[in-house]
């Protein structure tokens, strides 16, 4: 198992800290790190300006939203960074939800899976340098009836595959993109469920493709966080946990609330909900359970996440993407070479 960060979103007040937490992933030996996008910064020039700034560390989108490029703009971007990073970047794709997609990018919300699918189509037919053409039902190139004529893309990537990650979370995208990825990112994974609520479908997923899980990156994103007061850490995520099962979405169409009920949390998650909804964010908070957030997260002692650690790779985990907390850029930073301890520790490293 291999381990990254993730940056999460930039602009939030942390920018000269990300970078610095980065950087020490770097030094550290960390294999890739994650940058997001929503609706506030974009993911590429974050990534360009880790990537300018690291040595070795792979960059990757986490993710690059679908509904906010034509799919030759995705395979322009990713060819341009592979070939400035000389072979670092990795592409996360994901189609958001409902509300980003309509409400900020103005694209429908139909049809999610069938547009995943032949938006990766298009991207990596881009990226091989063929002339693109490609009729779908989403997508039709070049435009028929028109001056448009089949044209390739003139940039050359440093590799000839740039590994594709989809950020997947329902059964029916989970077995897709086992069916069309090289990995799938992951979010508020629990050891202990991640086989019924994510591997089952992936592996479906590989098998319909006539592929094993053998060079599949499973990538989860795990909060982290070190101390001796775990009760007390996990209540740093839970306004996190809340937005996420609360808010991130409507009642109807909320896919962070249905997986937490799929890890048997169905009142809990329809409490948060309620509460969130009605503008209780703080009562949502306290209404996370204290279970949900520890099996999510990584908390405690090195010793403590050591064992964490362990139960992420023998679940199937691949590649461990660490969300270090802290209020201070030392706290973060202490987080960052706990993980690399705790690695060694389980022997894992």
């Amino acid at each position: 198992m291999r381990l990254g960060i993730n940056l999460g979103y930039w602009g939030a007040g942390m920018d000269a800290d990300n970078l610095a937490v980065a950087q020490e992933a770097d030094r550290l030996g960390y294999d890739v790190c994650w940058a997001a996008e929503a609706y506030g910064s974009d993911a590429p020039t974050v990534l360009a300006w880790v990537a300018a700034q690291t040595e070795r560390i792979d960059v990757g989108s986490a993710i690059l939203q679908i509904p906010a490029r034509q799919p030759a703009m995705t395979a322009m971007t990713a060819a341009t960074l592979d070939s400035l990073t000389k072979g670092r970047f990795r592409l996360g794709l994901g189609v958001s939800g409902p509300q980003v997609s309509e409400g900020w990018y103005g694209v429908k919300f139909d049809k999610p899976l069938a547009r995943t699918r032949e938006y990766v189509e298009i991207v990596r037919k881009a990226m091989s340098r063929e002339r693109l053409s490609y009729e779908g039902e989403h997508w039709t190139l070049p435009l028929p009836g028109g001056p448009g004529k089949p044209i390739k893309l003139t940039v050359h990537p440093e590799r000839e595959h740039i590994p594709l990650y989809i950020a997947a979370i329902g059964p029916k995208n989970l077995e897709q993109t086992g069916e069309i990825a090289d990995g799938a990112l992951l979010i508020f994974p629990a050891a202990e469920h991640l086989e019924a609520t994510a591997l089952t479908h992936i592996r479906a997923g590989r098998e319909k493709a006539g592929l094993t899980m053998e060079g599949f990156d499973v990538c989860p994103t795990v909060p982290l966080a070190v101390g001796e007061d775990v009760s007390g850490l996990a209540d740093m995520f839970r306004p996190y946990t809340a937005l996420y099962v609360g808010g991130m979405g409507s009642r109807k169409q909320n896919f962070y609330n249905q997986l937490a009920q799929r890890m048997g949390y169905e009142k809990e998650a329809a409490e948060i909900q309620d509460k969130y909804l009605a503008g209780d964010k703080t009562g949502a908070a306290a209404a996370v359970p204290h279970s949900l957030i520890d099996s999510t997260t990584l908390l405690g002692s090195v010793e403590r996440i050591a064992d964490g650690m362990r139960a992420y790779a023998e679940a199937g985990v691949t590649t461990l993407t660490l969300a270090p907390a802290g209020f201070t850029l030392d706290e973060r930073i202490t987080a960052l070479r706990a993980g690399t301890e705790a690695m060694a520790r389980a022997g894992l490293a």
